[in-house]
């Protein structure tokens, strides 16, 4: 069987060597998997499968896929459907505008493996550089909203508006049920919310301000600039509102707080939006960073993550996650939110699109946005035209004419459409033009003449005509952090400096369970830039999208042939939110049943958190069932609850293969099971990457399953987000999953409302998957899951000696991951799984997952993309980590167990060079404990940071240089 790495060369297959790529993705190809393969005592892959995967599990036949494809190959078919898309000049607003991302940022941060291929920031010694970034982010958000804190991001728009409405809920003292949003508001945020509000209990009342002050309800939220553009001060209405102790979320346009008075000054208790504008392209809806800022009384009820600074062991000023969603998996179904991908690489953007214009380059770009369309108003005003009249006298950037009739709205619509310009009807008379970073002279020229039918020039004078009672008169982005890159030389080396700081998967393996940290091929990443993907308007004329909208299908065509399920859904833009979405799929089918009280949910203990809080957001009540020693989920137990809850029985959240990374002998007979008594099985597609081309969850009985594309499917987890997670669904759940209100999913029924703020998720990024599968094809991705299997179970085998391997199958084997048990060492010598994680990054790895999901435990996942030379250096790490636990327990060459390299560790360059050496081990020791670091040391920049001090000490905003000095 020939390889690309010994091709046929006699025949024009062998010498095009199509599935090239395949063996370009994984990490070990023939001799290499024989030498693993006969380490676990298998004289094949086949036979290893066979013991491996139960066979009532397996697909008896190939998924309907092509043959791989070589990259090339790829691009090329993909550029076909680029080229049938339209870029026009966007001039609909909405939400959404035409950004220019600065090139430095997009080549060294957008585009650059250091960045994009990074973990969520949880082992912060080794995340220094995007934690800061963060922080800016951050710092961003807090001087422009005015308010103590915010986070470092959420979703979209809409879904933080969703989550402003579940945070008002939990602080507000109102006994009220009802929730009041502003008429003003956009339809894709109201939609959003009053998906979210049903299954809450809560009324969601729209209308005026009149309404908003004569009503009870425990929260209100209002819009500014409003749908049509409109800037009106809230400091009234929210004062009012506040005396009836009503909540109170203002949802912004960041740009326009660059002019407009903050939020917080207004009185708002939460401001809330998106950050696309500030550098990141619309990408068709997503992916974009939301901004979250609240007071600091509010901090414990905040959704997401926040950043916040501390100290580490010497000293010195470290950052951290303060407050992070892994309180989950404590608070499981009492959590604030179900988000665990936030939207770190994107925040990351639009934090440095703060840092690179600095305070003075931002207001120059929001001033020439409200001033260019300041001079298309007075145009407009001054034509002496009675049928065409501007509505709103104050406006940030969008104006909206009202034409007078619906014949001639028609016609400049129409008009602007055929000279590639896209404006937005608001309703039948009116026209709304909304001015963006990329307005040029020429578009000016252009729009006055479809208008008025005369082109105009700009005028000399920028004129800013918003009264002086709605300006902010404060400083904004006084940190040095934003006065000091303003150079290209300068940002380019500050941006190096940050990513120097990471450990991500350019420099070594990541091997974490659950998360699939595996090759984000560049060839993937490619397409996400080009203008077709990256620069159309979410809500841009069907007509002008139709290549956009065979990529998505072809990408759906590609998920059903894997998964077996009917019908996919795109629209969910995190894991999270593909819980949400299927758990919808779920309830609106039995009301559609009349089944209203099937509203108990069953979750095995060993779930991931993000399960009992979304089962809890879709006001389901959480029922725990039990799992076995094996780690398996505990039938008789599982019986006893469907029996007791039968008549109520919603759904089944179910991870496969297990938490525990076991495949469950049982599975069939659990769907079954569940059917039985009327529910509905929910499959969390977390560990995907054991199944794709041996099984399908259709087969087996799942119902519905959320796929992470950035897990499986090489979407890359850029910090901590962009995600995707889309959801399969058998044919009698594909009428419920999520519409669009302003653009209809095609595939979807007219009444489902939405789950996010764009028709299909973040859509930009679903090339990425395309090509992966697409350039794998049904016999790459075969191979990817048998080596995906095979390096976990190698990894297995290598470690049982030295850390017991918790959980494995009827046959000794793990899934595509494996728990090593740190509890008999703890319990031996003291040494915590904190420690060997914290020394896992002297030897240049970065920690597998810690204590999920049993305490005192780290469970790995090698993926298929690592090299068996890659795993073995691992392997040798905890070896050797597991030795020197031993050596400070005997107490060899003064080691003690309070001072050994584990306790100590991480060590920084500058504890290694430091004059005074007070440990008992050598220099060498510390940051040289095995030959092959030499050639590849990854410094950490900071010591062990001081989690109790950042908890007791709590600053979530820049600190002054000095701290770093």
């Amino acid at each position: 069987m020939s390889t690309s790495q010994n091709p046929t060369l006699d025949t024009f297959k062998g010498l095009f060597n199509e599935s090239e790529f395949v063996y370009r993705h994984l990490g070990s190809n023939g001799d290499k998997q024989a030498d693993m393969l006969k380490e676990i005592g298998y004289d094949d892959m086949a036979s290893f499968i066979n013991a491996t995967v139960p066979d009532a599990v397996r697909l008896k036949k190939e998924i309907d896929l092509p043959l791989a494809m070589s990259e090339h190959t790829a691009l090329a078919k993909l550029r076909t459907m680029a080229d049938k898309i339209t870029v026009n000049k966007s001039y609909i607003g909405q939400g959404y505008a035409p950004v220019r991302m600065p090139a430095v940022i997009q080549r060294n941060v957008l585009e650059n493996p250091g960045w994009y291929t990074a973990y969520t920031p949880y082992q912060a010694e080794i995340a220094q550089g995007r934690l800061e970034a963060l922080l800016n982010f951050q710092q961003v958000c807090i001087d422009l909203t005015g308010l103590e804190l915010a986070g470092a991001s959420l979703l979209d728009e809409a879904t933080a508006a969703a989550e402003a409405m579940a945070m008002s809920k939990r602080m507000s003292k109102s006994k009220s049920d009802q929730f009041f949003v502003d008429e003003r508001v956009y339809p894709q945020t109201l939609d959003v919310i009053r998906t979210r509000a049903k299954y809450f209990g809560w009324d969601v009342i729209v209308g005026d301000f009149d309404l908003a002050k004569s009503g009870d309800y425990f929260g209100a939220l209002f819009q500014y600039v409003g749908e049509e553009g409109d800037v009106k001060d809230l400091t009234d209405v929210i004062a009012a509102v506040k005396k009836n102790k009503t909540y109170t979320s203002v949802v912004s346009d960041i740009m326009s707080l660059v002019l407009l008075k903050s939020p917080a000054d207004m009185g708002a208790d939460i401001a809330l939006g998106s950050t696309q504008r500030f550098g990141i392209p619309m990408g068709f809806g997503g992916p974009h960073a939301a901004y979250f800022a609240f007071s600091d009384k509010a901090k414990r009820s905040a959704p997401g993550r926040i950043i916040g600074v501390s100290k580490d062991s010497q000293g010195n000023t470290a950052l951290r996650m303060a407050l992070q969603t892994r309180e989950q998996h404590i608070r499981r179904e009492k959590a604030n939110s179900n988000i665990c991908t936030s939207q770190v690489l994107l925040a990351n953007l639009a934090g440095m699109y703060a840092v690179y214009h600095g305070p003075t380059g931002v207001k120059r770009i929001a001033t020439r946005i409200h001033a260019f369309a300041t001079a298309f108003a007075d145009v407009i005003k001054n034509a002496g035209d009675n049928n065409l009249n501007v509505v709103h006298d104050q406006f940030f950037d969008s104006v909206v004419v009202d034409c007078g009739s619906e014949k001639l709205a028609t016609q400049i619509f129409e008009n602007a459409d055929n000279v590639g310009y896209n404006l937005w009807r608001l309703g039948e008379t009116k026209i709304s033009v909304a001015f963006s970073e990329t307005s040029d002279q020429n578009d000016f020229n252009v729009l006055t003449q479809l208008f008025v039918n005369k082109s105009h020039d700009l005028p000399e004078a920028a004129t800013v005509s918003l009264d002086a009672e709605h300006l902010r008169t404060d400083a904004i982005l006084t940190h040095p952090v934003f006065n000091s890159h303003h150079t290209e030389h300068e940002m380019l080396r500050y941006l190096k400096s940050l990513e120097d700081k990471d450990l991500a998967m350019n420099r070594s393996m990541i091997a974490l369970g659950s998360c699939t940290m595996k090759l984000n091929a560049t060839s993937e990443m490619l397409p996400i830039t080009w203008p077709e993907f990256a620069n159309v308007h979410p809500f841009a004329p069907v007509s002008q999208v139709p290549g956009y909208i065979e990529m998505i299908d072809g990408l759906q065509e590609q998920l059903k042939a894997i998964t077996g399920f009917d019908d996919v859904s795109m629209q969910p833009n995190s894991g999270a939110s593909g819980e949400y979405a299927g758990l919808l799929a779920i309830r609106r089918y039995h009301e559609s049943l009349g089944e209203t009280n099937r509203d108990v949910c069953l979750i095995p203990q060993s779930a991931h958190g993000t399960n009992p809080a979304t089962a809890m957001m879709m006001g389901m009540k959480v029922v725990v069932v039990r799992t076995d020693d094996n780690g398996n989920v505990d039938i008789a137990d599982l019986t006893s609850k469907c029996e007791e809850h039968s008549d109520n029985l919603g759904a089944l959240m179910i991870t496969y293969p297990s938490t525990h990374g076991v495949f469950e002998e049982g599975i069939r007979k659990i769907c079954d099971l569940i059917h039985s008594h009327g529910g509905q099985v929910y499959m969390d597609g977390a560990n995907m990457n054991a199944q794709v081309a041996i099984m399908q969850p259709a087969d087996v009985g799942a119902d519905v399953l959320h796929m992470n594309l950035h897990k499986t499917f090489c979407i890359p987890h850029g910090g901590g987000g962009p995600g995707m997670g889309p959801i399969g669904m058998q044919a009698h759940l594909a009428p419920f999953m999520a519409n669009h209100k302003l653009f209809p999913v095609h595939n979807a029924q007219k009444d489902c409302s939405a789950v996010s703020a764009a028709p299909y998720g973040s859509a930009s990024i679903l090339p990425i998957s395309w090509m992966y599968i697409a350039m794998m094809g049904r016999d790459g991705l075969l191979k990817s899951t048998n080596l995906a299997l095979l390096n976990a179970n190698y990894v297995a085998a290598k470690l049982k000696d030295d850390y017991p391997v918790l959980y494995a199958g009827k046959q000794g084997h793990v899934a595509h991951e494996c728990i090593i048990d740190i509890r008999p060492l703890k319990e031996e010598t003291g040494i915590t799984e904190t420690d060997i994680a914290k020394r896992l990054m002297d030897y240049g790895f970065h920690a597998p997952t810690m204590s999920f999901p049993v305490a005192g435990t780290l469970m790995i996942e090698p993926t298929e993309s690592e090299s068996k030379e890659e795993i073995d250096r691992f392997i040798d790490a905890l070896k050797s980590i597991k030795a020197e636990a031993l050596k400070a327990k005997a107490g060899t060459d003064g080691w003690t167990l309070e001072n050994n390299p584990l306790v100590n560790a991480p060590h920084t360059a500058a504890m290694i060079t430091d004059g005074e050496w007070a440990y008992p081990y050598s220099r060498e020791v510390a940051a040289f404990p095995l030959s092959y670091i030499r050639n590849n040391k990854f410094w950490p920049s900071v010591a062990r940071v001081d989690d109790v001090y950042g908890d007791k000490n709590l600053m979530c905003s820049c600190p002054s240089i000095e701290n770093y000095m």
